[in-house]
């Protein structure tokens, strides 16, 4: 099986992927829980994929990332980790920069009045 080959196809698909113990709907660890519940807060859509019973696909996607641990972070196509990385820069703002230009959407300006008319 070609899991590394696998493991780039869902990445080109999902602009947030997380690779983690157990669903979205069903986490099956708590550190999978806590990355489900992080990027909840920000709305952007996202997907977990269950690698728990996977083994050759963890294997593989460490060798990949030369990261040991679940869950694994993708967003638009670059790995960041897990939510250590991820808490940070969310406090400084790098993390919503990202996210937003994932998904395409610019923060909007504020309406300017021009009272010389």
């Amino acid at each position: 099986m070609d899991y590394k080959g696998e493991i780039e196809r869902e990445i080109a698909a999902n602009r947030i992927l997380i690779y983690g113990k157990g669903t979205k709907t069903a986490p099956r660890c708590g550190f999978t829980l806590e990355t489900i519940e992080f990027f909840n807060r920000f709305g952007y859509p996202f997907e977990v994929i269950d690698v728990l019973e996977n083994m050759p696909k963890r294997e593989a996607l460490s060798e990949m990332t030369e990261w040991p641990t679940l869950p694994k972070v993708f967003i638009n196509g670059k790995f960041f980790g897990d939510t250590d990385i991820l808490g940070p820069m969310a406090e400084t703002g790098e993390l919503q920069a990202t996210l937003n230009a994932a998904f395409g959407k610019v923060p909007q300006q504020k309406q300017t009045i021009n009272l010389r008319q």
